[in-house]
């Protein structure tokens, strides 16, 4: 059984920072990709970063250069790092885990309940 528990989100002016983290609950965490995605009212939800076994990070093209996704094996926790934030940003951030360690599938297998980011 898997447990994903996001934190970090929060309410912040543009330009501003904020880090989330995803505390990922299983013996071998390190055997999956974990990734970000996001949702906002109305919208589909995105992905956001990915990241695999080896810490090769793949960006949506809205993060690039802004955020910085990375993971602590010996934690087991994910994190991402989100500068330079803008009002488009607003929106509820989930991390997810997928069984195959190198992201190589579109859909993921496990799903926290998100952690909401709002920027004004």
């Amino acid at each position: 059984h898997v447990q994903l528990v996001e934190s970090g989100g929060g309410s912040v002016q543009a330009g501003g920072s904020l880090r989330l983290s995803c505390a990922v609950s299983v013996s071998s965490a390190n055997d999956y990709c974990l990734g970000w995605f996001r949702q906002a009212p109305g919208k589909e939800r995105e992905k956001v970063a990915s990241i695999d076994i080896y810490n090769n990070a793949v960006y949506a093209d809205s993060g690039k250069g802004r955020f910085t996704i990375s993971r602590d094996k010996a934690e087991n926790t994910l994190y991402l790092q989100m500068n330079s934030l803008k009002p488009e940003d607003t929106a509820m951030y989930f991390c997810a885990a997928d069984l195959d360690g190198r992201c190589r599938r579109s859909s993921f297998d496990y799903w926290g309940q998100g952690t909401q980011v709002t920027v004004s």
